[in-house]
């Protein structure tokens, strides 16, 4: 089924509508002057880690390890990933070349 170009306009204006809403609200909701709440700041330091915590688990949740290739692409790519972050600190490398050799692992070698 497909869109007419009167649904199309309305159907991209809205997620404009949102997206642009989703932005904006934290600062209407918290101007400058006034503080932010504890529960906030709390939530701003432990989210990324649990976030990270949450990523690495669904990324290998479905690890076979009585099936070849045993989860060897998986468990190298999350060891480059640890080494590159420990070594350049720099979570875009680390993640980005994490996922390259993951690709070429999966797609190459096993």
């Amino acid at each position: 089924m497909t869109m007419t170009t009167g649904q199309s306009l309305v159907f991209f204006g809205l997620i404009a509508a949102v997206t642009l809403l989703t932005r904006a609200l934290p600062f209407l909701l918290f101007p400058e002057h006034r503080a932010i709440p504890r529960y906030l700041r709390y939530l701003g330091t432990v989210l990324p880690a649990a976030v990270i915590g949450l990523l690495v688990v669904f990324c290998l949740k479905d690890i076979q390890p009585a099936q070849a290739p045993y989860g060897l692409p998986e468990l190298l790519s999350v060891a480059a990933v640890a080494a590159l972050h420990l070594w350049k600190k720099n979570t875009l490398l680390s993640i980005g070349a994490g996922t390259a050799l993951y690709m070429v692992l999966v797609q190459a070698v096993f």
